[in-house]
C-alpha cells in the first residue's frame, strides 16, 4: 500500500506532464488540477466579483423593501389623518351560528 500511492502520484504527474499544478489526495482518490496558477487566480477573482454582485443585489432588495414599508406606513398615516374630524362609530354585530356566536366589528364614518 505504501508503494502504490507514490506510484499512482508519479503516474498522474507523468500523464499530466508539467501542466499539473495541484494534486489533491483525499478519501475520494487523487485529483489533478491542470490549471496554471494564473488561471486559478482569475477564477478566484471571478468568484469574488460574483459574490460582491450578489451582496449588492441583496442590499438593494433590502433597501427596496424598507422603502416600500415606509411608503405603506406613510399612506396609512395620511389616510388616518384625512379621516380625523369625521364622525365615526364602531358597530359590533353578534350572529349565532351552529358553532357558536360570531362577532363582526365594522367601523362606519359619516
Amino acid at each position: 500500500m505504501k508503494r502504490i500511492i507514490p506510484a499512482l502520484v508519479a503516474v498522474l504527474l507523468a500523464g499530466a506532464g508539467a501542466s499539473a499544478q495541484s494534486l489533491n489526495i483525499g478519501p475520494g482518490g487523487i485529483t489533478v488540477d491542470p490549471r496554471t496558477p494564473r488561471e486559478r487566480a482569475i477564477d478566484r477573482e471571478i468568484r469574488r466579483e460574483e459574490r460582491e454582485r450578489e451582496i449588492r443585489r441583496e442590499e438593494r432588495a433590502r433597501e427596496r423593501d424598507a422603502y416600500e414599508r415606509r411608503r405603506e406606513w406613510e399612506r396609512r398615516r395620511d389616510w388616518r389623518e384625512g379621516r380625523r374630524g369625521e364622525r365615526c362609530r364602531t358597530i359590533t354585530t353578534v350572529e349565532e351560528t351552529r358553532r357558536g356566536p360570531v362577532r363582526r366589528t365594522t367601523r362606519i364614518c359619516d
